[in-house]
């Protein structure tokens, strides 16, 4: 996104193969961005703030969140009107909150009782915006800061809670002034409107999210070693590490690098080592930062001595499922401890049979049962196993090369 409204060409290195990166490309090649692919490596030319062209058909942003949410603050601040359109399951998520604050700044945009199909009519320039998150959303954060790229002047975000900071360190590498200053436990951040975007080079961290998965597996089975090289480090994104560390598993870095404001290094995690924490609580501000692996984390509580509770998750009833409900289901159709709450879950030590695995069209569902799958006793059946290649196509043919080897 921030190639395509950048000036100049821009290469990308380790481009995600999954179907969001996929949806995000067609997304701006409707609206005039050309793009080269070969295999991993993008090149992207890129068009500027203002060179985006009408689309003449709907923009399909498929299952991706991210993709609609963020691209909607862009499209905000265009002097034409576009249509953004995505799955089942992404036309089910709510995006009154984005409608919101990009009204406020001037552009007019129609949902479907606050759903997509979203209508965006968009205005040049837009009012700048002083908006204070009602929640502690990345994306609401993000989708905010673009539309002020194309405001009338200065435009800041005030979040509750520090978030993903993915948006601000990328904007700083495409040579944007982005300035920052703490709010209590949270920041508030603030772009210009007259801000340039300049192309620049880039490699794309392995993501953190999809290593989670293995990094459960091999933390909870004996014997076991994996070393996952060029996986993203950055602090609003390794809770993960923290809450595993915390309940006694043993994960090393090594090889840091720094990349385009975005610290990589490689992930070395070893299994066999007894795993439970006295306070085996998850809340709070943590959350906000591993939010996308709290079902990972509820299959792990299950393996560790103490168990785990889960709070302060609320923000997962309206993901691609309402991911609570589903984890808690398939927990019990493995036979696990498992007590749901309207924020979160608690999930007892259990030994796990296996089951029939109902993902319910969620990626992180998909994957995180077959790791469970992995502790269970039996067979684990996985209904509608190929929705993970919507984040992670090659999922599958990891788990399998990791678990013969």
């Amino acid at each position: 996104m921030f190639a395509a409204i950048a000036e100049g060409t821009s290469r990308i290195s380790n481009f995600g193969s999954s179907a969001d990166c996929a949806s995000t490309i067609a997304c701006f090649e409707r609206l005039g961005v050309s793009f080269e692919r070969n295999g991993s490596n993008v090149t992207v030319h890129g068009v500027g703030k203002k060179g985006l062209k009408e689309p003449s058909t709907p923009l399909d942003c498929g299952n991706s969140g991210t993709t609609m949410r963020l691209i909607s603050g862009i499209l905000a601040g265009q002097s034409f009107e576009s249509k953004l359109i995505g799955d089942e399951s992404l036309s089910g998520r709510p995006m009154k909150r984005i409608i919101g604050p990009l009204t406020e700044m001037g552009a007019a945009l129609e949902a479907v009782d606050g759903h997509a199909p979203l209508t965006i009519m968009g205005r040049n320039p837009l009012r700048p915006l002083h908006f204070r998150l009602p929640v502690a959303s990345a994306q609401l954060k993000s989708c905010v800061l673009l539309a002020g790229l194309n405001a009338d002047g200065e435009t800041t975000v005030i979040e509750p809670v520090a978030t993903r900071d993915h948006t601000e360190r990328m904007l700083r590498g495409f040579g944007v002034d982005v300035r920052e200053s703490t709010e209590g436990s949270g920041k508030s951040v603030s772009v210009s409107g007259d801000a340039r975007l300049f192309a620049t080079d880039i490699q794309v961290p392995s993501d953190v999210s999809s290593s989670a998965f293995f990094l459960v597996a091999a933390a909870c089975l004996l014997g076991s070693r994996i070393e996952m090289p060029g996986v993203g480090l950055n602090p609003t994104r390794t809770g993960i590490v923290e809450v595993l560390r915390r309940f006694g598993a043993s994960i090393e870095t090594a090889d840091e690098i720094v990349s385009g404001g975005e610290p990589i290094g490689t992930l070395i995690v070893s299994g066999g080592d007894r795993l439970g924490a006295a306070d085996n609580s998850v809340d709070g501000p943590i959350v906000a930062n591993l939010i996308d692996e709290v079902p990972i984390l509820a299959v792990f509580g299950t393996q560790t001595e103490s168990g785990i509770e889960i709070r302060d998750a609320g923000e997962l009833r309206i993901k691609e499922s309402d991911r609570i409900a589903a984890v808690a289901e398939n927990l019990r159709r493995m036979d696990a401890d498992v007590e749901e709450f309207e924020d979160g879950l608690r999930v007892g030590p259990s030994k796990l049979k296996g089951a029939v695995i109902d993902t319910y069209h969620d990626h992180r569902i998909a994957m995180a049962f077959a790791i469970a799958g992995l502790f269970a006793e039996g067979e684990t059946e996985i209904r509608g196993a190929e929705c993970a290649a919507v984040s992670f196509p090659e999922f599958f043919d990891v788990l399998s090369s990791v678990s013969n080897g």
